[in-house]
């Protein structure tokens, strides 16, 4: 029970540390990109709406593969692209359109009737789906995203950590005095 027990907790701490330093590669290359958090070439986005539904379902995480000039995209690929108004939006591409040496893509959601009413330019696409989701996640991120997600976020990894090291220390002291262990039985 005992062996059972310690392999668990340095499981446990092994676990623990990888999600330390995975969040605190994804926060440091965020901010020295200065925009999204980018893990090996490819950025994570919240799905908002079920404009994409069944393709994604609301709340999941989609990630994307940037784009350097958006203009290689085709009929039927997922792009994520930004509208005037700075706001993200992926839809799928359902036509593409060259004129005065620029690409416009006209795209629809995949649960939307009708196409959207804007094209959109090369240069306002900000990458391609490459088929990774993960479902449900995103709404953890918009969370975090706010202030008292962030908050908490910070407070209860600390608050672990804190229970964690006191638990350590007290296994370790009954290791190394095994007197007051048997006392107190």
């Amino acid at each position: 029970m005992k062996k059972t027990f310690k392999v668990v907790r340095t499981i446990f701490s092994y676990l623990l540390i990888a999600l330390f330093l995975t969040l605190a590669i994804i926060v440091i290359s965020s901010k020295a990109s200065g925009g999204e958090p980018t893990v090996f070439g490819h950025q994570m986005k919240v799905v908002l709406s079920g404009s994409m539904e069944p393709t994604f379902k609301t709340g999941s995480i989609i990630v994307i593969k940037p784009s350097a000039d958006g203009s290689q995209y085709k009929k039927g690929d997922v792009i994520t692209f930004k509208e005037k108004d700075n706001k993200i939006i992926t839809h799928r591409v359902t036509e593409v359109k060259k004129a005065n040496n620029q690409v416009m893509y006209t795209t629809k959601g995949d649960n939307n009737d009708a196409a959207d009413l804007n094209p959109v330019l090369g240069q306002n696409v900000i990458g391609k789906y490459v088929d990774i989701t993960i479902p449900y996640v995103g709404y953890l991120l918009d969370y975090a995203n706010s202030k008292l997600g962030a908050a908490l976020l910070l407070i209860i990894p600390g608050l672990l950590l804190f229970i964690y090291s006191i638990f350590s220390i007290t296994s370790a002291l009954k290791e190394i005095d095994p007197k007051k262990k048997v006392s107190a039985t």
